[in-house]
């Protein structure tokens, strides 16, 4: 392997990383309606544990609540008891074939605990970036050890790997302080 693939297998890891990060935060909880937070329900479906995207069309009805309505007529029963089941906290209503969940309001304690969760994903984030910076650098200076690049070779690298794990580690600050300003905004 060499020092581009090195550097560049370890800018695509962190992205990877920070994209992992993004979905990571979707799961958390504002005030505001997020038809993803239902993406972690699973709903049985004919012996077989499915997402409820799978199932029924999930939607955002306003900013306070999410709309599901099953694509099949029995299934409303089984979606509306996953969600119940869920550790989301959730309390959907049926109204017909559809089922309205609303997002209750969130107490200032609440808030507070959220962001010490967003942070600490966001600290885990920071840590699987650094990781694979460590890595790359560990990739390096094996390759300088077995002589097949120089030492200057190795300081640039080490730079370059530097620049881009600040550039990702700064994206996930910026994604820590936007979430956070959303859950203490509601």
């Amino acid at each position: 392997m060499s020092i581009p693939d090195i550097k560049s297998q370890a800018e695509q890891k962190m992205q990877q990383s920070v994209e992992s990060f993004k979905h990571a935060l979707t799961k958390i909880r504002t005030g505001r309606a997020n038809p993803g937070l239902l993406d972690t329900v699973h709903v049985d479906y004919y012996g077989a544990m499915v997402p409820i995207s799978q199932v029924a069309n999930v939607a955002l009805l306003d900013a306070r609540t999410i709309s599901v309505a099953p694509w099949e007529k029995g299934m409303g029963a089984k979606i509306e008891k996953a969600i119940r089941d869920s550790d989301l906290g959730l309390n959907p209503a049926s109204q017909g074939d559809l089922i309205r969940v609303p997002m209750p309001a969130m107490t200032e304690e609440r808030r507070k605990e959220l962001t010490k969760v967003v942070r600490g994903e966001g600290e885990h984030a920071k840590v699987a970036i650094r990781n694979l910076r460590r890595d790359a650098n560990d990739g390096v200076k094996k390759l300088v050890k077995e002589k097949l690049a120089s030492e200057d070779d190795e300081r640039r690298a080490h730079d370059e790997v530097q620049k881009f794990t600040d550039r990702f580690i700064a994206e996930v600050d910026k994604l820590v302080a936007g979430k956070e300003q959303d859950i203490m905004a509601v």
